[in-house]
């Protein structure tokens, strides 16, 4: 179990500091310290998600017996991703500190910070991103020890299946980037918006009814008496999951009908398009 680990804790961390360096030092770049930290932290996320639905899908369409059938990917994989999870959290920190030092609200220019404030900024920053840090946490805390313990080896598929919900995180990380230099207006961004908004759709809202109709398949079982066919935890389970998805759809699509409203309707102000 350590292997898959440590190569997660040295490729993630690494590749965000190769990105960030590259970033700052390539002569035809040479872009700011805020540019590269937010630019770089996209894309590893973006890279960890091409990873973990490439896996995914491999694990998936490889299982035939969508509860007995095992493949190696999910269980290494899942232990890779751990440490990105740990990562992702501090980066996107470091994300935060560095627009808030951009919109200069970070005390004196060039001088000292005033105590406290790093503090202050921590707080900020939990307040901003409470859920997807707690997302973070219990993706560490509590699905891991899951599906390594209490699966016992049992429904490869479906965690296939909830790997590939990080199809949409590259359309997600492309929009922030270009929210943030302000080109939410250009044509990449509609149709990375529609990307993001399709992807976000079937891959994380639609994949829950589409696991449950996978298992009534398999059992023989209609979709509306799956739910009472399983444990009440696994319902439980998949109503907390699916919750924070329900929500950032919602973010997604308010954002989405702002993006497409006719030519004539006032565009929206700079506190609706931060992200």
């Amino acid at each position: 179990m350590l292997t898959p680990m440590v190569a997660g804790g040295v490729v993630f961390p690494g590749l965000f500091l190769l990105s960030k360096n590259t970033l700052q030092r390539l002569p035809q770049l040479r872009w700011e310290e805020a540019d590269a930290v937010i630019v770089s932290a996209r894309l590893v996320s973006s890279v960890q998600a091409v990873m973990a639905s490439t896996a995914g899908y491999i694990v998936s369409t490889s299982c035939k017996h969508i509860i007995d059938d095992q493949h190696w990917l999910s269980s290494a994989y899942t232990q890779f991703a751990v440490p990105y999870f740990i990562y992702d959290i501090y980066a996107m920190f470091l994300c935060h500190w560095h627009k808030h030092q951009v919109k200069g609200h970070g005390g004196d220019e060039g001088g000292a910070r005033a105590p406290g404030s790093t503090w202050a900024m921590a707080r900020g920053y939990l307040h901003k991103e409470f859920l997807m840090v707690l997302h973070h946490a219990v993706m560490v805390l509590v699905c891991f020890p899951l599906s390594v313990v209490w699966r016992q080896g049992k429904g490869d598929f479906f965690l296939g299946c909830l790997l590939m919900a990080e199809v949409s995180t590259p359309f997600v990380c492309l929009g922030k980037i270009l929210i943030q230099y302000k080109q939410q207006h250009t044509l990449l961004h509609k149709v990375n918006g529609a990307l993001m908004l399709l992807s976000f759709l079937c891959c994380r809202v639609l994949l829950f009814p589409y696991l449950y109709w996978a298992y009534g398949r398999h059992a023989g079982l209609p979709l509306l008496a799956v739910p009472l066919a399983i444990p009440a935890h696994v319902n439980l389970g998949a109503a907390l999951l699916l919750a924070p998805q329900l929500y950032w759809f919602f973010l997604i699509c308010r954002g989405a009908c702002r993006l497409f409203r006719p030519r004539g309707s006032p565009p929206p102000s700079p506190c609706q398009i931060q992200d």
